[in-house]
């Protein structure tokens, strides 16, 4: 069962807040021998919507759990409008948490899972009931108060669960992979009303995910994560063009990694003087990251043989080999329909690459897919 509910068009006024100032400053913590976090730096502004991006095992909920007061830090500051909560327990925090399952209260209605962070702050019944009618007007399930967990379907489970997170007002939403558990179409939909909600309201916003396209898709900025520090951060489309480490290239969308040469400031690939993203480097072999869209199918130039090419809806993404045996993925127009065995050749586009040095006898070629 999914969810297709539209949702209100207008916050109430009763849920409005003021975002606040966050700060990870030097944050540290281990988990035995295991560092999990290692001296994490991270400033988000009022009412910005952060999303922390890496592969299982970076650190990025840790880091989040850690914002909440769920994990005690061994180092570092967490500061929320200029007062360090590192030692202030989860519930002093004010701060509203949605995570991957819903733990809605299975004997409660949707409505009194709504009210009942306010319940324990011991809001007036009256107030308490207006402001949770409001929260569930404000996610579409404002004819759905009186069900149960078990008849709802997963999105309006998660909804609810949202509604719940914001009836409080928190000074600070985090969100720790919340769409997970649903299905791609409902995923998508909660996404964007997620944000909209997020935008209106004003709320200072951490999202944790490892779904690049979500967190480029929602996110004001995105920190990419690996290995208990922050790679980079900065806007999606600044990670997307420009990224500062090969390992925000390989991770942040899809990339070819090939076989090239750095010379003088320039990687060489194939032939062609590409722009080195990054810090500069020694000359030397080098692996190049080529995006797909920045290889064009042409009537000369490197040659190469299809062997797969998918239709993706308003592109295309086809799979050649070249004669060194190298695979690319290239990402065109739906209007090039090339098939499998046919003879094409590939132009370089110029973009700017990122590029990690190669031993010489390293493979070439193959296409990174996070």
């Amino acid at each position: 069962m999914t969810s297709s509910i539209p949702i209100a068009t207008t916050i109430a006024p009763s849920l409005a807040t003021e975002g606040a100032t966050v700060e990870l400053i030097g944050v540290v913590k281990d988990y035995g021998s295991h560092r999990a976090l290692n001296s994490i730096d991270l400033s988000i502004k009022p009412g910005e919507f952060i999303a922390l991006l890496g592969p299982s095992g970076c650190g990025k909920t840790t880091a989040l759990r850690a914002l909440s007061g769920l994990e005690t830090v061994n180092g570092g500051r967490i500061v929320i409008d200029g007062v360090d909560v590192a030692d202030v327990p989860t519930n002093k925090r004010d701060i509203g948490m949605v995570f991957q399952s819903y733990s809605l209260f299975p004997h409660m209605t949707s409505l009194e899972n709504v009210e009942f962070g306010l319940r324990m702050r011991k809001v007036p019944a009256d107030e308490r009931r207006a402001r949770a009618l409001e929260a569930l007007e404000m996610v579409g399930l404002g004819t759905f108060a009186e069900r149960f967990a078990h008849q709802l379907s997963g999105g309006q489970q998660q909804r609810v669960a949202l509604a719940r997170a914001l009836v409080t007002r928190p000074r600070v939403l985090l969100l720790d992979e919340p769409l997970s558990a649903l299905d791609a179409k409902v995923r998508v939909s909660l996404r964007d009303e997620i944000r909209r909600i997020q935008t209106e309201l004003g709320i200072t916003t951490v999202f944790v995910t490892h779904d690049q396209e979500e967190a480029l898709a929602v996110a004001d900025r995105v920190a990419v994560m690996k290995d208990g520090v922050i790679e980079q951060i900065g806007t999606p489309e600044e990670l997307y063009t420009t990224p500062a480490t090969p390992f925000v290239a390989d991770f942040v969308g899809l990339s070819n990694r090939v076989s090239a040469e750095l010379s003088g400031g320039k990687v060489v690939v194939h032939g062609k003087k590409l722009d080195l993203l990054g810090a500069p480097q020694p000359d030397g072999p080098v692996t190049a990251y080529v995006r797909p869209e920045d290889i064009a199918i042409e009537g000369k130039g490197i040659p190469a043989t299809v062997v797969a090419s998918s239709f993706l809806g308003s592109l295309r993404r086809t799979q050649v080999v070249l004669d060194d045996g190298s695979l690319l993925s290239i990402q065109h127009d739906v209007d090039t329909r090339p098939q499998p065995g046919d003879a094409v050749f590939l132009r370089l586009k110029g973009a700017p690459v990122s590029a990690v040095p190669r031993t010489v006898n390293a493979p070439v070629s193959e296409v990174a897919v996070p």
